[in-house]
Order: structure tokens, then sequence, then C-alpha cells
């Protein structure tokens, strides 16, 4: 970049609309605006955009879907709204419920929209306490939603420049956002949005500030997302806004560590004719077909399931010793042992139980379970057995004089099993900008912060989104409207 400017080399020291992420909502957002008549500029600080979206199971709960009229389900967002209540548990006073009613309206759409630009699903399918099927999974894997998003976006004009961090919105002199400064390619850049700035940057689960702040227990955790720093809520609050349910962190949850090399379907290209052969497959043909594939997912993106915990099964730490009382939840405890890792220790009558129906180890909800035989066969490297303590010793490398006396008292058949190593992980925040229906960031006093908006995770504005397949819809729903939105205001 030697000898030339910004400007000179890539011509965007300004746009219409700057969306600030590149993620599920910031793709979103980017093609409403550029359908809209805007130029959009989005800046994503990573190599390549994706974000949580391309982390996640990629399901979205749905009513009035295509998918379910096709197999015959009468379903409404009536129905998806109160079906929501269960989920919310003791936060369930602190929900902005008009977010909430937007999500369920605009839930099918949203998936239609997908649909639109290539996208495939495969369901619905049951997820209780839902009470209709309306899990929705896309196929062959959530790299699909970067990839089409991308490429629409691309099509509809928008300029996607990666390795691009913004570091401070500008102010105008109305009190509102005229632009932002980044990083991009080594130089401080100052661009300006001349109808407004859309964040989409994603949720706060690894960010140890924020955490430190809302939930200073979980501060040292680290999120599944490495990148998920809370970028957007920081630059928001810089000039005002505020943060609602900073409180709400879904976690720590218990994660094997990945394989070394990707499963097979993390590997499937993300193609139209690919997700369409899967979803016929997966509608007409035995499902032991594809079992292979969907458990290859499962066991390399999981974690165990609580129950194998409460039916018996040890956490030992790296030194082979036993640190906390399974029945409690032991996520934080893990993360205060040697390099933050354990190892699941059970024996052969555990084993068995696990197996086979109806005791799975992982569960990927609207997808399948995960059992025993098939962290065996999918992950060796987590999974080792010995006919005595100190032959299990040996298989994992952990201590066997520690593991003997951890193990001493119990009475276990033999051959002895560990999967491991296991590790914390804050899975995912709820705490997002105070936003109002419209999308528009708020500052302490509920006014408006003239175009600034906010989507995804980082505009969240209260709306709680536990239970499956509601954070990416959540995400796509947001985007598209804020992108709208901003397009639409006055320059």
């Amino acid at each position: 970049m030697s000898g030339l400017s910004f400007r000179q080399e890539s011509g965007l020291d300004a746009a219409d609309v700057v969306i600030v992420g590149g993620g599920a909502s910031g793709l979103a957002a980017a093609i409403e605006a550029a359908t809209g008549g805007a130029s959009v500029l989005v800046l994503e600080k990573n190599a390549i955009p994706g974000g949580s979206s391309r982390l996640s199971v990629g399901s979205i709960n749905a009513a009035g879907s295509c998918l379910q009229q096709r197999a015959g389900i009468i379903d409404s967002p009536d129905e998806h709204f109160e079906d929501m209540d269960h989920f919310m548990g003791p936060f369930a006073s602190q929900e902005n419920r008009a977010l909430r009613r937007l999500l369920v309206d605009n839930a099918a759409d949203s998936l239609h929209w997908l649909m639109s630009l290539g996208l495939s699903f495969h369901g619905p399918t049951a997820d209780p306490p839902h009470r209709h099927p309306r899990m929705h999974n896309v196929l062959p894997n959530s790299r699909a939603y970067p990839y089409y998003l991308s490429r629409e976006a691309k099509r509809r004009g928008a300029r996607v420049l990666c390795g691009a961090e913004v570091t401070e919105l500008l102010r105008a002199d109305d009190g509102g956002v005229r632009g932002v400064e980044a990083l991009a390619g080594g130089r401080r850049v100052t661009i300006a949005a001349r109808r407004g700035v859309i964040l989409c940057s994603g949720d706060y689960s690894n960010g140890t500030a924020l955490k430190a702040r809302f939930r200073p227990e979980l501060a040292h955790i680290p999120g599944v997302n490495l990148t998920a720093t809370g970028d957007g809520h920081r630059l928001a609050e810089a000039i005002g806004a505020r943060i609602v349910n900073g409180d709400v962190v879904f976690g720590p949850g218990l994660r094997f560590g990945a394989p070394a090399t990707p499963s097979l379907v993390q590997r499937l290209p993300p193609s139209w004719l690919l997700g369409k052969l899967m979803s016929l497959a997966l509608a007409t043909l035995p499902a032991a077909l594809f079992r292979p594939f969907v458990m290859s997912f499962m066991t390399a993106s999981l974690g165990p399931e609580a129950s194998l915990l409460r039916s018996g099964a040890l956490l030992v730490n790296r030194n082979g010793e036993r640190f906390v009382d399974e029945q409690e939840a032991p996520g934080l405890a893990i993360a205060a042992q040697p390099r933050g890792q354990a190892w699941l220790v059970f024996d052969d009558a555990l084993a068995r139980r696990f197996s086979a129906p109806p005791h799975p180890v992982s569960t990927a909800p609207g997808v399948a379970f995960a059992y025993l035989p098939d962290y065996r066969r999918h992950r060796k490297d987590l999974y080792r057995t010995g006919a005595t303590p100190s032959a299990l010793a040996r298989a994992t490398g952990l201590p066997a004089d520690a593991l003997e006396n951890s193990l001493r008292d119990r009475k276990w058949q033999s051959p002895l099993h560990a999967l491991g190593p296991l590790e914390a992980r804050i899975v995912i925040t709820d705490g997002g900008l105070a936003v109002n229906s419209s999308h528009q960031v708020l500052r302490a006093n509920d006014s408006v912060i003239p175009r600034l908006y906010a989507a995804g995770a980082a505009g969240q504005g209260g709306v709680l989104l536990a239970g499956n397949g509601h954070h990416i819809c959540w995400a796509v729903t947001s985007g598209r409207r804020a992108g709208r939105l901003a397009a639409n205001a006055a320059a």
C-alpha cells in the first residue's frame, strides 16, 4: 500500500451506510441496504466474513414456514411467542417482549428470504417444549450462511472489506454519528457514513472487560467465538449508548477440544446443489445412510450432556485429581483447573448405558443424538480406555497414582473409559445495546442517537433468545430491518 492513500487504493472513504461486522446480521443488513439503493460498506475485522454464524449449528425456529405447511403442520407466530416463555427462567421480567414479537412475526419471512438466496434447510423437526415442530436446520453446514449472504451482498453492489477493525464512532454536531475510524491495511482511516452506521459486531462472549463488569465470575472463561469481544457495545457506549441485560450469559458450557482436522460435514462446500440433494435424501432415504456425516459434525462441535455426570461419571483434572461435585454445574470449577481442562472418567456399565437410546452423550436439538460409539469412531483423539486405573492413566497421560486415588472407592466395572480433554466455554451473551423497534440505538435516557443502528447480538435490545434456533433468526431478521431503515434515512 506504499504511496497510496486509502481512498486512492480502494475508493472506500465514504458510503451511505457503513456496517460494522460481517456476520449474518451485517451481511443481511448490507443486502437490504444495497437493495434499497444505498451505497454500502461492510467492515469486518477478521480475515473472512461469517462471525458466530459460521460456528453455529445453524438452526432457525420459525412458525408458519413453507416447510411446515408442506408437512401439514399448523403453527402461528402467536404460539411461537407463547412457547418462548418456557425458556426465560429467572430473567423473564427483564425481557423486551416487543422485540420478541418482532422476532416471531418475521421469523418465517427471514427463513424464506434465506431460501431465496440459495440456502437449503431440513425440517421442520421437533424441539420440545415448543408445541409444534418448527426447527429448520441448515444444509450442508453453517458455512452456508456467510457463503450465500456474502455472494448476494456483493451481487447487490455492497463492498465487504475484511481485516478492517473499527476503533471509533465519529460524532456529528447534532450528537449523532457521521462515520467511523478504522484500522485497515495497517493504516488508520476515516470513513464517512452519509445515512448511518449499523453495528453488527456480535456479542461479548470473549470480551473480558465487559464480562468482568456484568458477570465478574465469568471474566476469565473464553468464549466459543474467540473474536466476539463486544466491539460494538464498547464503541456505542463511548458516545452515550447503554447496554441492557448484560448479566444474561449462556455458559460456561462444556466443550471438547476441536479436532486437528475439520469433520467431513464441516468441509463440505456450501453449494446449492449439495444442499438440495441432502434435503431430498434426508426426506426420502433411511437416516442410517447419513448418520455418519451428522455424527462427524456433532462430535467435533458439541460437548457432553449433564446426564452423563448425573449418572455417575467423574471429572478429573490434568493432575488426575477429582476437583468438583459433578452434580453441580462444573464449568467454573473446570476453568480454574490446570490449563482449564478436565477428563470425564466412567466405567463400562455407564459406557454401555450411553451407547444407545435413550442416553446420548451429546445432543444437537433437531439434528441428532451422539452416543459413546460415535465418539469412539469419530473422535479417536478424545476417547481412551484401560482395564485398570493405571492403564487408563497411561492412555490419557494422567498421573497414575493420583488417578488411582481418585477412583479408589469406586466399585466400577472394567474396562474404564475416559473422554477428554474438556474445557469450559462461554457460548453466547444476550446483553445488547438498547434499541427501539426501528433498531436505532438509544442513550441512557432512551433518546435516539441519530444515524446509529444496531442488529444481531450487538443490537439485541433486551430480547432474550434462550432455546435453540433464535439467535441466528434474530441476527438475520434484525439485520434485514436495520439495513432497510438505514438505507431509507435522509442523508
